[in-house]
């Protein structure tokens, strides 16, 4: 029983870290996008369209939203090194 609960917390925590890891790169080419197309509006030197407008905050939404779900996933796997200490003297 110990086994399959411990089979399961592994393949959970391998899991997330595999979403981490999705969720970063996802969040690394969003600001270079951003910086891209931030360097493009500025050699333009012109006003950017209400499009390109709505695409920024767009962008920028995304990139707090993956940032928000970075720092929640930091939180979240602070407490498993608890679990360690908790089965170690479960365990003496």
């Amino acid at each position: 029983m110990s086994s399959s609960c411990s089979f399961r917390i592994t393949r959970t925590a391998e899991d997330l870290a595999q979403t981490i890891n999705a969720l970063s790169q996802r969040l690394v080419k969003l600001e270079q996008r951003q910086e891209a197309f931030e360097l493009s509006s500025k050699q333009n030197q012109q006003e950017p369209s209400p499009d390109e407008v709505l695409m920024l905050d767009g962008i920028e939404k995304l990139l707090q939203e993956c940032q928000e779900l970075l720092v929640s996933s930091d939180q979240i796997s602070e407490p498993s090194e608890n679990w360690t200490d908790h089965e170690e003297n479960m365990a003496a």
